[in-house]
């Protein structure tokens, strides 16, 4: 096998979900397709890290200082959803069931891989609940070990604010990752969310 071929088939495996055989097939395939198509992509590819922004107000992805959604005066800056990820943004944006805002907490806490309540995204998070006068928090993390230990870390920062804690529904899998988990069991689980 061509260097070339291999060195891309190593590089593609890296990425999430992308084993060796999806790495070889996504590699043929690019060698198959037209080259103005794969300079598109490449170009997209570069230019990725240098269009994109972190919201300097919530942590979503942007091509401006501040997203579209905090931006959006019509949307309830009262009511933050606390999502563990960025991405997980754009799944809740899909439901359209939380007419509120997002918080991106970048991580959650995890002890064995060294990330501790220093490496989340809390400190901006109390002065927005100070700032906009909050009155609900939804907390919408993955239902494992780690999401569980900082949905109590989160909890016991919080409970000193006149607001509300919410949490999801239970109906998602204890241990299972919120972009895996059906869109209905999803939207339900976001309407009928419960005190914590």
């Amino acid at each position: 096998m061509s260097l070339a071929i291999e060195t891309l088939i190593h590089e593609l495996s890296k990425l999430p979900g992308i084993g060796r055989k999806s790495a070889e097939r996504i590699t043929y395939f690019i060698l198959k397709r037209e080259q103005a198509d794969n300079i598109v992509l490449g170009e997209q590819i570069l230019e990725l890290k240098n269009k994109i922004l972190t919201c300097k107000i919530c942590g979503n992805f942007s091509e401006t200082e501040i997203c579209p959604i905090c931006a959006d005066e019509t949307r309830n800056h009262k009511l933050i959803c606390i999502v563990e990820e960025a991405k997980d943004i754009a799944l809740f944006e899909r439901l359209h069931v939380h007419k509120g805002v997002y918080h991106v907490l970048s991580g959650l806490l995890s002890p064995l891989t060294g990330v501790g309540p220093k490496e989340l995204n809390v400190d901006s998070l109390v002065e927005r609940i100070k700032k906009d006068k909050v009155t609900e928090i939804i907390l919408a993390i993955n239902e494992t070990t780690e999401g569980e230990m900082t949905a109590l870390y989160l909890k016991k920062i919080l409970e000193k604010f006149d607001l509300k804690i919410t949490k999801l529904l239970a109906g998602i899998p204890v241990g299972s990752d919120l972009e895996y988990i059906d869109l209905m069991t999803l939207t339900k689980s976001f309407e009928g969310r419960r005190p914590f």
